[in-house]
């Protein structure tokens, strides 16, 4: 009797009439009922309750815990997924774009070995397929001739070896040619996962987007190696590239890595974590600092790429002054006065510095605000790594600065330029609005235990 009336109430709840389906008990249909439902996102919680309910108490338990099923239901039902085939499909596609994601973190830090080693130029052509490198002596010789026939060659490094020539080049022959591996790592999964369906309409033109700007990246590369191997304006100017499409080639790079691991997140992650209306009010608050904050994190790791492009880590190094000032003479020098923020080496390298104490600053800011505010936990702890990176990315630029700027303190500091921007893609990503149906479904308040 006591099972009898609690399936009629439960199915009655979700609108379901399935104890009058013929030959079919309450018992075994609130079994499969609670199968199904478990299959669905219903947590074990809500089943666990029902098996432990005092006997004189069962109705009203039962009248919520079906509240809260069906909203299950509608919530799953509701949620507009970017991946079909279920939660293995998720998956597989999930890693793809985590490892492609990967592969662009190291395509970051090759390119600013590359740079720190003054191996960009050493390759004075360009091929869609990249070709095979000099396989013989007469290849490499020939190589060699064409790289001595460009401006850095002869007011850099006239008089170098063979084989310092042969360090620099497979250095930016790898640089390339890892380049167009992950364009094949994509390409082909991509392929792959279409195929088999589990790509949506949305997520494909995503990937799309993405894979466009791949392909482009290649040539951005390309235009910026080519004003390397212009002759320099002036004839006691070093060749380098030019610091805006170094520039333009870094920020390309960022974009899509963060595309990459911003799609990656709402692959595995379609809800953010929430458990309560107070956590969602809580995130929406949080979400109003760390967007600025992300934006001035954004623009100080693109100033970076001024600094490079400038050589300006080589104009004044000490800190916290620069030289026995706190803003040099010559910082608003050049004419007209825009061109101070992107071509002074002076400039260029206070702009970074002012950037940088300023995203410090800020995300420190940001935890203190924030550090009363009822919000999840894993927003917290995201909080608090960023303010840790944060300190430990300023450490590496003074270090790198101290040390005249060495490849091993260059390439770490990139490579934190990079991890904190990661560190803020993950909280803004955390700090996203839940979806109509999970909202109806959060109680006002975590519940504790």
């Amino acid at each position: 009797m006591f099972r009898s009336r609690v399936v009629g109430l439960f199915l009655k709840n979700n609108g379901k009439a399935l104890y009058n389906i013929k030959g079919t008990t309450p018992s075994r249909v609130l079994n499969e009922e609670s199968f199904r439902l478990l299959s669905t996102g219903v947590t074990r919680k809500c089943l666990d309750g029902f098996r432990s309910l005092p006997k004189g108490n069962y109705v009203p338990s039962i009248r919520n815990m079906s509240t809260v099923a069906s909203v299950g239901i509608q919530n799953k039902e509701g949620l507009k997924l970017l991946v079909n085939g279920g939660p293995h499909a998720q998956k597989m596609v999930g890693i793809w774009l985590f490892g492609s994601a990967a592969w662009v973190f190291s395509m970051v830090i090759l390119g600013g070995i590359t740079r720190l080693t003054r191996s960009g130029l050493s390759m004075t052509d360009w091929k869609f397929t990249g070709g095979l490198p000099p396989l013989s002596d007469e290849d490499w010789l020939l190589e060699f001739e064409k790289y001595k026939q460009s401006p850095e060659y002869k007011r850099v490094n006239r008089g170098m070896s063979i084989d310092d020539f042969k360090f620099i080049y497979w250095m930016e022959y790898a640089h390339r040619m890892w380049g167009r591996a992950l364009g094949i790592m994509f390409a082909l999964p991509f392929s792959y996962f279409l195929r088999k369906g589990y790509i949506t309409l949305q997520l494909g033109a995503r990937l799309s987007t993405l894979f466009a700007l791949g392909a482009g990246q290649g040539l951005i590369g390309w235009w910026m190696v080519k004003s390397g191997l212009e002759e320099p304006p002036s004839e006691y100017a070093q060749p380098r590239v030019s610091p805006y499409r170094l520039a333009a080639h870094l920020t390309s790079a960022f974009a899509i890595y963060c595309g990459l691991l911003w799609t990656g997140l709402s692959v595995v992650m379609p809800e953010p974590p929430a458990e309560s209306l107070a956590w969602v009010r809580g995130a929406a608050k949080v979400k109003q600092l760390a967007l600025p904050v992300s934006l001035l994190v954004g623009v100080t790791a693109v100033s970076g790429a001024f600094v490079a492009g400038n050589d300006a880590g080589h104009a004044y190094n000490t800190f916290p002054k620069m030289g026995d000032t706190w803003i040099p003479e010559d910082v608003f020098e050049m004419k007209p006065l825009i061109r101070n923020f992107f071509e002074n080496t002076s400039t260029v390298q206070l702009d970074h510095r002012i950037l940088a104490t300023a995203t410090l600053f800020s995300i420190g800011a940001l935890w203190w605000s924030t550090r009363k505010f009822d919000i999840h936990p894993a927003v917290r702890s995201l909080i608090g790594s960023a303010v840790g990176m944060a300190g430990l990315q300023v450490t590496l630029g003074i270090s790198t600065l101290l040390s005249y700027v060495p490849v091993e303190l260059g390439t770490a500091h990139q490579a934190g330029a990079l991890t904190l921007l990661t560190l803020m893609i993950l909280l803004n990503h955390t700090l996203r609005r839940p979806s109509a149906p999970l909202l109806k479904s959060l109680p006002q308040v975590t519940k504790t235990i």
